[in-house]
């Protein structure tokens, strides 16, 4: 088994609108469909435990970049519209937050009589997880989200999110499976986050003799290691920097070549802006974990919820998400022309970031273009959800009557 990694995220309130979850929930659904359509569900499995992909993930959908929300909320839009299609795609998410974590167990039995999988050592490695995470690595987070993916094969990906009040951070950890041997014994790769000095962790290999003086009710403390391999520790500032951004990639969204071909490789007759969109999208579902060490970036295919960087583009949304649908819907016929053009979209970007000349995108540009156009393209954000209920409040109230 390997740990892919761990994320420290700001905490963050609010919720989700429901006119972004929904979509939220079917672009999920079809970028879990487009990875399973080409890569197969192993690889969907290994991107999920992968902390910057999963951080890309939650920005293309639209969700604040760099929030302890993203969390959740991608969390529980994949549990809504992956589980409709289980039989279909091959995969179950189970758990979730609060109430819904302690759900885990029941529904990975479920899951695990309707695949003919062994549940009950589903549930043991579920509970050892969060154990593992919670109690054995003394890291002063306390777990309060789990979510647990299982393939039909059996195969599975744990995502965790536990608290630190102290800091104000929380903490999200990665986990997917492969030939486990030992859960005691170093059942992680890496144990990263930001560096805190040394921490107690009891499933480090070094750690054998502790584990046997606990059993033995001895008093000799166990050793203690941290050793950094990656590392994603997201900004206290909520909105997007020019530093939190490839500047260099970001522009090749904006380039005339990337417009000028994009419409060829996806047979259809789009406008800038959802193609822009669709780059993104397409380097989501084919892009190599190089390409998600600024997941910020991806906060430009769609904005986000709070306005950050720009208002979520409804138009655009559901543009690209139809593209999307139709391109997935007409490979399940035979016709596989256009859900095969964002793989070639994806390799174009690459090809013009090899190639591009001249300076770097400008941030403060490109970021006054995309508000400049917001409310062309239906832009929206959860400020707009709060005037319209302040405006509505007056007249239910009775305290006025519209001229």
């Amino acid at each position: 088994m390997k740990r892919s990694g761990v994320a420290d995220l700001p905490l963050h309130g609010g919720r989700v609108p429901p006119w972004l979850a929904q979509r939220m929930e079917q672009l999920g659904t079809a970028i879990t469909e487009s990875i399973v359509y080409h890569y197969g569900t192993s690889e969907f499995l290994s991107r999920l435990s992968d902390p910057f992909w999963f951080q890309a993930l939650g920005c293309v959908m639209g969700m604040d970049w760099h929030s302890s929300g993203i969390t959740t909320s991608v969390l529980g839009a994949l549990k809504r519209g992956v589980n409709s299609r289980s039989h279909e795609l091959g995969l179950r998410f189970c758990g979730g937050r609060g109430k819904q974590s302690r759900k885990t167990p029941l529904e990975l039995m479920q899951t695990a009589e309707a695949n003919n999988l062994n549940g009950n050592e589903l549930v043991r490695t579920s509970r050892l997880a969060a154990k593992i995470d919670n109690n054995a690595i003394a890291d002063g987070f306390q777990i309060y989200l789990h979510g647990f993916v299982v393939s039909a094969s059996g195969e599975w990906a744990i995502v965790q999110q536990g608290l630190n009040e102290s800091s104000g951070l929380a903490r999200r950890y990665h986990w997917h499976s492969a030939n486990v041997a030992d859960f005691t014994r170093e059942p992680h790769t890496a144990i990263v986050g930001a560096n805190e000095g040394v921490i107690l962790n009891l499933v480090d290999r070094r750690a054998e003799s502790a584990q046997h003086a606990i059993i033995e009710i001895a008093s000799e403390k166990p050793e203690r290691t941290v050793e950094e391999i990656r590392s994603l520790t997201m900004p206290r500032h909520h909105d997007v920097r020019a530093r939190d951004v490839d500047l260099k990639r970001l522009g090749v969204s904006y380039e005339k070549q990337l417009r000028d071909f994009a419409s060829v490789l996806l047979l259809e007759n789009l406008g800038p802006r959802t193609l822009q969109t669709l780059a993104l999208v397409a380097e989501v579902v084919h892009g190599t974990p190089s390409r998600f060490s600024d997941p910020a970036r991806f906060s430009f295919a769609l904005g986000g919820k709070d306005g950050h960087p720009f208002p979520v583009p409804l138009k655009t949304y559901d543009e690209s998400l139809s593209v999307l649908r139709r391109s997935l819907d007409a490979a399940k016929l035979g016709c596989s022309d256009k859900v095969e053009g964002f793989k070639r979209l994806d390799a174009l970007v690459r090809r013009l970031e090899k190639s591009a000349a001249g300076p770097e995108a400008k941030f403060e540009q490109v970021l006054e273009h995309e508000r400049a156009i917001s409310r062309s393209l239906g832009g929206r954000t959860v400020m707009d959800d709060r005037r319209e209920r302040d405006s509505i409040r007056p007249k239910q109230l009775g305290l006025f009557e519209p001229v």
